[in-house]
């Protein structure tokens, strides 16, 4: 549709706070931060790069660990006394540029936030390659990927690890973020511990307990972080894990994984587990719970993803090439495109007070525009974000907003390149269609790497 009609530029007002436009950027894990987890050039020039996007909510900027055992890897920003000035300078940086581009006082209709974590079972803090997990609870089709064992976290650490988040949040409000995103959400811990019904003592079992966690962590920011506000990236549903079939390397559930194996007598980990599209509104059960909870809270932000980039990646981004260590999809890449729409808007209808961004829209490409303007037009979300799609062609909202031409050769392609450089321990970014970082060494590394897969994995086929 034409700017002066999109929906994409009507502005979104809540609970005091004015957005200028329906587009957002999208929250990613970032791997080109310094070893003490301050951001780096390459750290800057992405976040200049939203801020001259002209997306008007900036979800998190990316995943910021608050503290150190919490680092999904060892170039992940980490928010701390030390770090903090050159994270409010990073968030300085990205408004300067939305100034620079749309004008002095373009900022006042801006809403940036600052994403919180803890990667859990997924953190790597110290070397790339060497997880050193802690879970929420025991997970036999999970634990047995990681052979040097899995530590589960004591209930004494958990109740440390609250303070640890209302200091990260208080740092993010001086640094000048206008809320938090409590990342509950892609398997990491914030989102184990929802599922964690194999768990026994306050911070598991029944949803009580299974909430006990993020409600002392908004409870305690609320109290001692005064002026901020709190938003929530929530898997709203899963699936069982995935593994690489022998032979074609397509995408199977792995085979101990559902109906409660290596469970017996014990009701199976997880949240939201879903295993048809046909039951997706009753497998939304456990995110209308915790929706229920964050509603009497106070909480009005919502940010709808799914599954996990670990071991179900095909349902948290769908594309149609995978990374390195993933699996060809399962599954023709649009189901899961249509299965987060439908989950945000089945959510979005039944929670109509809350504000919903939408995810997994980049395998969409050229039809992104379509398809998103049609859902916020018809309230089936109230925005849309950008993930992937922001590296490879970060004006995209620009370009929307203003009517001029789409640059068809920079919409992401789900080469899946940007997943594969970081789980070989380069920087991230988008390889293919970013000339920046085509130019730089690591692109070759991530093409010969990805050239060789696809040869083992055809000789393999023959």
């Amino acid at each position: 549709m034409p700017p002066t009609a999109s929906p994409f530029a009507w502005p979104f007002d809540a609970a005091g706070v004015r957005v200028g436009n329906r587009l957002c950027i999208l929250p990613m894990e970032g791997w080109d931060g310094t070893r003490d987890g301050a951001p780096s050039d390459l750290t800057h020039r992405r976040w200049r790069s939203f801020g001259r996007s002209g997306a008007k909510l900036i979800w998190g900027g990316e995943a910021v660990a608050v503290r150190h055992d919490g680092r999904a890897n060892p170039h992940q920003l980490m928010l701390s006394p030390r770090t903090a000035g050159a994270i409010a300078a990073l968030r300085e940086a990205l408004v300067a540029a939305h100034r620079e581009r749309f004008g002095s006082n373009a900022d006042g209709d801006l809403y940036i936030g600052l994403q919180l974590t803890h990667s859990g079972r997924y953190a790597r803090p110290d070397v790339y390659d060497c997880p050193s997990p802690i879970a929420a609870c025991p997970n036999p089709a999970l634990d047995r990927r990681f052979p040097g064992g899995v530590r589960v976290f004591e209930d004494a650490e958990l109740d440390a690890l609250v303070d640890d988040f209302v200091a990260a949040a208080r740092l993010a409000r001086d640094a000048g973020f206008r809320f938090v995103d409590l990342k509950a959400c892609h398997g990491y811990l914030g989102h184990e511990l929802l599922g964690a019904r194999t768990r026994s003592g306050p911070y598991g079992g029944e949803l009580a307990g299974r909430t006990h966690f993020m409600r002392r962590v908004v409870d305690a920011v609320r109290a001692h972080v005064s002026g901020l506000e709190i938003a929530v990236r929530l898997s709203v549903f899963d699936t069982v894990p995935y593994r690489k079939r022998a032979g074609d390397h397509v995408g199977e559930p792995e085979p101990a994984a559902s109906c409660g194996d290596g469970f017996p007598g014990l009701p199976v980990p997880g949240f939201g587990l879903l295993e048809s599209d046909g039951q997706i509104d009753a497998a939304l059960d456990d995110a209308r719970a915790v929706l229920r909870m964050l509603d009497g809270l106070g909480i009005r932000w919502i940010c709808v993803t799914a599954g996990s980039p670990y071991y179900n990646p095909h349902v948290q981004r769908p594309a149609l090439f995978p990374p390195v260590d993933g699996y060809e999809p399962p599954e023709d890449p649009l189901r899961g495109v249509w299965r987060q729409i439908q989950a945000t808007a089945i959510l979005k209808r039944d929670f109509p007070q809350m504000a919903f961004v939408g995810s997994a829209y980049s395998y969409l490409q050229e039809w992104l525009p379509h398809v998103g303007q049609h859902n916020v037009r018809t309230g089936l979300c109230d925005f849309v974000g950008l993930g992937r799609v922001a590296l490879s062609y970060p004006d995209l909202p620009a370009d929307l907003l203003s009517g001029a031409p789409l640059k068809r050769a920079q919409f992401c392609r789900t080469f899946s390149d940007c997943t594969t450089g970081p789980r070989l321990g380069l920087v991230s970014g988008c390889y293919p269609l970013d000339r920046f970082y085509a130019a730089r060494p690591e692109a070759i590394q991530v093409r010969d790497v990805r050239t060789h897969a696809r040869s083992a994995s055809d000789k393999e086929t023959q």
